[in-house]
């Protein structure tokens, strides 16, 4: 089989196309810019292209398939040629269930949680020896890829709401038909797309009208929408989950079954154990006890940039988060205010996506960190212009924060000189984006603020 793909750069792209490349394929890409690690991973495999653009005579009908990037636009030269050829040309979802129409599929979406309870699961698929395909969404430890296409007769699938392609426009997870699926909550996102939290429901009943007949679907019953979702199925089994047994004790938390054995987690706060859970129900469902689940999930450390450790000394303890929506956002910080409640809490996050820094988006943070004992939110005005939205004031962040305490920062330096000046003997440093804070190494900085 030989394969194109335009965009070849992206997180999701990059992977399948060395998966593809493992599976014997023969593997050819574009794109007008990669970074690493994409660069450097594409480098290792020889799938680097030799120059960055767009090459039109890239394409021929000799290729099998287009495999067809979001980075990518409408107008652009190589897919108009794959059209005028009339080759056929898939989104990644789109291809990614054209290779496994013949596997058990599990499916986790939901705003927010997917990409958690995906590695949960490969994780503990993986201190099992299990053979299994999968797509995830971040770096995970134990994993050269975040993507693996083979033989196997199962795949774990992070189902992403997001649109597939530039020439389609259905999400993601429509695509993949689950046999087993899960559902973690509804949280308005993505308005560029989803203009309002009517239109983004909709996605979610449709995808639970996806899974195939006689299948199941696990979902949070703290939410109501997905209980009202769950109420009018009728050809699946659907099954509620909520936050298991546990306790606290000196920063550690543990797991406790139905006989009171405890076992101890390196993760922690209230959503990472629902997302244990959500991994339990998918891993019991397919075979694994519940005790064998509760030993092999004690050593899952998380995803890249999920609550990820970056400095523990003496009485400071520093995290990243990938935290940029006002679920994601509230629930890591209240998580870290749960655990350490003896520290101060130290938080910062950045607004970088176009919903985050959309004025008609803002007053969704109303109390997203009010828990915290700091709180500064940073944002750049360049960012803001880059993605031509309208822009706003920092009395419209505070305002929107509801929180009177609230920092805010319009310049990364300014941010770093205050964040410099606390006092961190007996704190936690919580640093939350999808970006880096314009520029900044947050394991070096974590490192230069903590006490000797």
């Amino acid at each position: 089989m030989k394969v194109h793909f335009i965009a070849i750069g992206g997180a999701a792209m990059h992977n399948m196309a060395i998966a593809l490349h493992k599976k014997g394929f023969e593997v050819t890409g574009s794109d007008d810019e990669i970074f690493d690690p994409s660069k450097s991973k594409l480098e290792k495999y020889k799938l680097l292209p030799p120059a960055f653009g767009w090459f039109p005579e890239k394409i021929s009908d000799k290729l099998d398939a287009i495999i067809l990037g979001m980075h990518a636009r409408k107008d652009n030269s190589e897919l108009l040629r794959a059209q005028e050829l009339g080759l056929k040309i898939f989104s990644y979802p789109e291809y990614i269930y054209s290779q496994c129409i013949n596997k058990t599929r599990v499916v986790i979406g939901g705003s927010h949680g997917k990409t958690s309870i995906t590695a949960m699961v490969l994780h503990v698929f993986n201190y099992f020896n299990m053979n299994f395909d999968y797509m995830v969404g971040a770096q995970l430890d134990g994993f050269e890829t975040m993507v693996k296409l083979s033989d196997a007769p199962l795949i774990i699938l992070e189902g992403d709401e997001y649109l597939s392609s530039p020439i389609d426009l259905s999400p993601k997870f429509l695509w993949y038909k689950p046999h087993i699926a899960v559902l973690t909550g509804i949280a308005w996102d993505h308005i560029n797309v989803f203009p309002t939290f009517e239109n983004y429901v909709e996605q979610f009943e449709n995808f639970a009208k996806s899974i195939e007949e006689g299948g199941y679907l696990f979902y949070f019953t703290g939410d109501e929408n997905l209980s009202s979702i769950a109420l009018k199925q009728t050809k699946i089994n659907c099954i509620g989950y909520n936050t298991p047994r546990h306790n606290i004790k000196d920063g550690v938390s543990y797991l406790i079954d139905d006989e009171n054995n405890k076992f101890e987690l390196s993760v922690f706060g209230d959503h990472n154990l629902q997302n244990i859970e959500a991994a339990k129900n998918i891993c019991f469902q397919l075979g694994i006890s519940i005790n064998a689940f509760n030993l092999a999930i004690g050593s899952f450390t998380g995803a890249a940039k999920r609550l990820e450790r970056l400095v523990t000394k003496n009485n400071f303890a520093a995290f990243k988060d990938f935290a940029h929506s006002p679920s994601k956002l509230k629930a890591t910080v209240n998580a870290v205010k749960t655990q350490f409640q003896a520290r101060k809490v130290v938080a910062a996050v950045e607004l970088h996506t176009f919903s985050s820094l959309n004025k008609k988006f803002l007053n969704e943070y109303a109390g997203a960190m009010d828990k915290a004992d700091v709180a500064c939110v940073y944002y750049s005005h360049h960012t803001i212009e880059h993605k031509k939205l309208e822009p706003i004031s920092k009395d419209e962040v505070k305002s929107a924060f509801q929180n009177e305490n609230l920092n805010v920062f319009t310049s990364s330096e300014k941010l770093q000189k205050f964040l410099e000046a606390e006092n961190y003997n007996n704190a936690v440093l919580l640093l939350m984006s999808s970006g880096n804070f314009d520029g900044v190494n947050l394991k070096e900085f974590a490192n230069s603020v903590a006490p000797n």
